[in-house]
């Protein structure tokens, strides 16, 4: 070992290989604001490390502005997005990944007439729990519910009311 180096820790062993199927029910399919989010690997899976989203985004689907104080990477699967950072459009379409620093204004639009999938890394974990506050469970991947613009608006209020909690801020749309 250099002296540089650092000794690796010892094996937890009261942590154990987490494995996920995307399709399953058994985990927690959420469906926000026109998008349907699978929790792949909670904070609770990883120690609160990270967390592992499959998002299932439909044409002209994607959050509005925000930002959080936490890292957040997706990669595309399938289709295309648009990202806007900062002030900066970005397309990505399957294959190629995006990260987002922290703290920095973002959000995403489906800009295409098919549905896009990503993988979103979020370290650490947390918006896996903003997420489950917020959405309305559903049966799977790329299952939709049935909102009215009521139960809409209320997932909105929510969403503003939660955010603060969990290190996000909800910012102004483009006028």
């Amino acid at each position: 070992m250099n002296e540089n180096s650092k000794a690796i820790p010892a094996d937890d062993p009261q942590r154990d290989v987490a494995i996920v199927r995307p399709n399953g029910r058994e985990l927690p399919h959420v469906f926000i604001a026109g998008d349907t989010y699978t929790i792949l690997l909670s904070g609770e899976d990883t120690a609160g490390t990270m967390c592992l989203i499959d998002m299932h985004i439909p044409p002209s689907g994607g959050p509005g502005p925000h930002r959080h104080d936490f890292e957040e990477t997706f990669t595309v699967t399938d289709g295309g997005i648009e990202v806007m950072f900062r002030d900066e459009a970005i397309t990505a379409k399957a294959g190629e990944t995006v990260h987002i620093p922290a703290n920095a204004p973002h959000m995403f639009t489906n800009t295409t007439d098919q549905p896009a999938r990503m993988l979103c890394i979020c370290v650490p974990a947390g918006q896996d729990e903003f997420f489950l506050s917020v959405g309305v469970p559903v049966d799977g991947r790329t299952s939709t519910a049935d909102l009215n613009d009521d139960d809409e608006r209320a997932q909105l209020e929510k969403a503003e009311a939660l955010a603060s909690q969990y290190n996000t801020e909800l910012l102004a749309g483009p006028e």
